[in-house]
């Protein structure tokens, strides 16, 4: 495949605070070295790495700083990375909105973006001027945009209001709007921020099948920034870590996600120093004896916790996983009464036996939580979270939680000769 996005040696340099440099003649000369003498500009030289936690020596940072990649046509690019990491600021030079600190951009085709709700919306105008409008800016002839006009109004379902004036909708029928124009008008490259966010529930999974239809039917290229990383595993093949305006990962989705992820615990435990509370803490989560949290969907584990009380009665104790929507996929409880530890004064560790369970290979999060009601002390305790990575094979289609082995058979009814059978692991 020919190569859609060349991106080589890609930095962007903001300053924080006042614009420029604080006197006319040091913004003259920055000028004068940077445009006329064509030499970099010697304010580079004090920017730092844009680590938004940390009170640096300059007001001057790198949003990004030696970015290189290439992306295929008909490849679809998972950009990932906490807030501040320069996802944003990597679409916005990829789709034009600023211009590149240093390096160079090199894009084959039309693109089209949706950065923030209602990108390139004029709010006086009605809903159907601004797709007219919208289609303009990216390119189209008239003739296109009529002709996909209607599948535009019906994806957005805003078809009561489109001659409306959208500075009158809400968020969710502004952002539908936008999503709809940017999707289905014909343009090589789809870029899109985390927008989906304002949508409801149906309405990101209706985007998130339109994407996976333009990338994989249609041949387009999707570049796809978002914190739901479900919706990344199931629409990205290849993923690009940012952190702190560096890409430290570029590799398969699935192997980026885990990275980010476990990143991410690690920088949280060097940082978060907690302190024990004095009535009841838990802590050191181990799956199978070890702090790897990952299993195979299909067998059965072990998960241990530490508990240290100082006189915990009644004390009632869950095993919680979820998924990255937040939904509970596993829920279990059990009083310290039930398993013969009526009071917990000292340290403990708590094992629990589980069977396979069948999730759907992926990244989840599971955390302890202990309830206690008594008179001197009625509160709760949690867990550090863990990210528990669940591996193993599954059907290509398999979107629900759990993805079982079973065993399909057909016979007629009346009869009971099977005609065929086949089990699906």
């Amino acid at each position: 495949m020919s190569v859609a996005i060349r991106v080589e040696n890609l930095s962007k340099m903001y300053q924080l605070g006042q614009i420029g440099t604080g006197t006319i003649s040091l913004d003259l000369e920055r000028w004068f070295t940077t445009k006329v003498m064509n030499r970099p500009d010697p304010f580079a030289r004090l920017a730092e790495a844009n680590d938004r936690a940390v009170k640096g020596e300059s007001n001057i940072v790198w949003s990004l700083k030696d970015i290189s990649f290439d992306i295929e046509q008909g490849e679809a690019i998972g950009i990932i990375g906490k807030n501040g990491a320069g996802k944003s600021t990597l679409l916005k030079l990829l789709s034009r909105v600023t211009s590149p600190t240093a390096g160079t951009i090199k894009i084959k085709g039309r693109v089209a973006s949706l950065l923030e709700v209602g990108t390139g919306f004029h709010p006086e105008l009605s809903g159907r001027e601004n797709i007219y409008l919208n289609g303009s800016i990216l390119g189209m002839r008239k003739k296109e945009i009529d002709r996909k006009l209607d599948e535009i109004v019906d994806f957005s379902g805003v078809e009561r209001y489109i001659d409306t004036p959208v500075k009158r909708f809400s968020s969710g029928m502004y952002v539908r709007l936008a999503f709809a124009v940017a999707a289905h008008l014909e343009s090589e490259i789809l870029i899109v921020d985390e927008v989906l966010a304002v949508g409801d529930a149906e309405f990101q999974k209706k985007c998130l099948g339109k994407m996976e239809e333009i990338g994989r039917r249609e041949g387009r290229t999707v570049l796809f920034v978002s914190h739901n990383m479900s919706a990344i595993l199931e629409l990205c093949k290849r993923g690009i870590l940012l952190e702190n305006g560096t890409a430290v990962r570029d590799s398969d989705v699935g192997s980026c996600v885990a990275a980010f992820f476990e990143r991410d615990k690690m920088s949280n435990a060097s940082s978060s120093g907690r302190k024990r509370n004095r009535f009841l803490d838990l802590g050191n989560i181990c799956v199978n004896g070890a702090h790897a949290y990952q299993i195979d969907h299909s067998l059965p584990f072990e998960v241990s916790v530490d508990i240290h009380g100082n006189d915990i009665r009644q004390a009632t104790i869950f095993l919680i996983v979820e998924n990255a929507f937040g939904q509970s996929v596993l829920h279990k409880k059990i009083s310290t009464a039930a398993i013969g530890c009526d009071l917990i004064d000292g340290d403990f560790k708590l094992n629990v036996d589980l069977p396979s369970l069948w999730l759907t290979p992926g990244i989840y999060s599971m955390y302890f939580k202990v309830l206690v009601p008594t008179a001197d002390w009625s509160g709760r305790v949690i867990s550090d979270r863990v990210n528990l990575e669940v591996t193993g094979q599954m059907e290509a289609s398999g979107r629900a939680f759990i993805n079982p082995d079973v065993t399909w058979d057909i016979h007629a009814i009346g009869s009971s000769r099977t005609i065929g059978a086949v089990a699906i692991r």
